[in-house]
């Protein structure tokens, strides 16, 4: 009998965590983004947390990237691979390939299985993937990541996306480097990303310019008069 009492006491308790979790206000469900920053040299930036196979992913990606390049600010993706998702993994690995051989490269193949996604599933994703690199004149090696690195960023991406909190994918942040007065703004409407990108731009501070290396004087040669 206490057995019995002990087990529905631990379903009861797993109920109420999850019926309170679902009517939490989503503002206290949201993730924390205050750890993130735009790179150096950057006064503010969109910081997005993918998942390959996630079809709300394909719809978000070239948003974002539009907004990037109409404010002329960088993106930065990390990957967010859902359990649930059989191929998704898999396909962060070659995105991690494509990264080592151009910061485009990469970028292109995330924007290329978005497109094709519908179609895409566990057992052809290596045709999808082989089609990429034969247009792009890039062979796939045999063995693709002999060391485990790939795998090491794509789950540290993970626990990073766990740490802060995330609930879904995408995620997608508008960082600044203003310190308090630019905090990490979620975007939940991406309706207004380009608004809430504007409004970080003008609390951001300017990049102070690189400083360019003093000239050295250098002498003339003369060219002896024959």
């Amino acid at each position: 009998m206490t057995r019995k009492m002990n087990t529905l006491a631990k379903r009861f308790i797993h109920i109420a965590a999850a019926l309170a979790l679902a009517l939490a206000p989503a503002a206290s469900r949201a993730a924390d983004g205050s750890s993130l920053k735009p790179p150096p040299g950057a006064r503010a930036a969109i910081v997005m947390f993918e998942d390959l196979e996630c079809p709300d992913c394909a719809r978000a990606y070239p948003v974002v990237w539009e907004a990037a390049k109409k404010h002329n600010i960088p993106v930065v993706l990390h990957d967010f691979p859902l359990q649930q998702h059989p191929w998704s993994f898999d396909a962060a690995v070659y995105a991690r390939y494509f990264d080592t051989k151009s910061e485009k490269l990469g970028d292109d193949f995330r924007g290329y299985i978005f497109q094709n996604q519908p179609q895409i599933d566990k057992s052809n994703l290596r045709q999808y993937v082989d089609k990429f690199a034969n247009d792009n004149k890039t062979p796939i090696p045999f063995v693709l990541d002999p060391d485990g690195q790939f795998k090491a960023k794509i789950l540290a991406d993970r626990q990073m996306g766990t740490q802060i909190g995330l609930q879904h994918t995408p995620t997608i942040f508008v960082v600044g480097n203003g310190g308090a007065a630019t905090p990490a703004v979620e975007v939940e409407d991406r309706g207004k990303l380009d608004q809430i990108i504007e409004d970080t731009l003008q609390k951001s501070p300017a990049v102070p310019a690189a400083k360019k290396p003093a000239a050295k004087k250098t002498t003339a040669k003369k060219t002896a008069k024959k």
